[in-house]
């Protein structure tokens, strides 16, 4: 478990299908993510390959609240595109926007990749147009290093190096 000063970081489990489900479903959180998923057994699929990932090497952790438990999002770290280095990721539910919750636990997810799984350095990729995540990304010391067409779009592509937070990746 990851702790914040208002959020705990649970490893995904089971019991957590419901919860994340309502990522996978939101309009708003898929905006920039291929939009939403409606198919049930797409559904629990790709909640199976979550839990699978995390066996296997990867992290997910649903983001609760200290104080009575409320679901927040998702965060990951996790294989980047290049099958090289760690993507730190996340997804989180509109009500909870604009409230300073990501930046914390992001900050915390990165401190917690440098510190603790001695990562060299984490990527993140977002839509261009996502300027809120572009701007998330920015806030927490990361470096816009590239832009890149994939999934049918611009793509912004950020980096974050252990030894200096604050210097670019390349």
């Amino acid at each position: 478990m990851i702790e914040t000063s208002r959020c705990k970081l649970l490893h995904v489990a089971e019991n957590d299908y419901e919860d994340v489900i309502q990522l996978f479903v939101n309009e708003q959180v898929r905006q920039y993510l291929g939009g939403t998923i409606e198919n049930e057994i797409v559904l629990k699929k790709k909640f199976e390959d979550i839990l699978n990932r995390s066996k296997n090497g990867s992290h997910f952790w649903v983001i609760r609240t200290i104080d009575n438990h409320d679901f927040i999002g998702l965060v990951s770290l996790d294989t980047y595109h290049d099958n090289t280095n760690t993507e730190v990721s996340y997804e989180i539910l509109p009500q909870w926007w604009g409230l300073g919750y990501a930046t914390e636990v992001i900050g915390a997810l990165t401190d917690y990749a440098f510190d603790e799984l001695r990562l060299d350095m984490l990527f993140a990729e977002t839509q261009t147009a996502n300027t809120r995540s572009c701007k998330l990304l920015e806030r927490i010391g990361m470096t816009l290093i590239d832009r890149l067409h994939r999934f049918g779009a611009e793509q912004s592509v950020y980096c974050l190096k252990r030894e200096d937070r604050n210097n670019t990746c390349i």
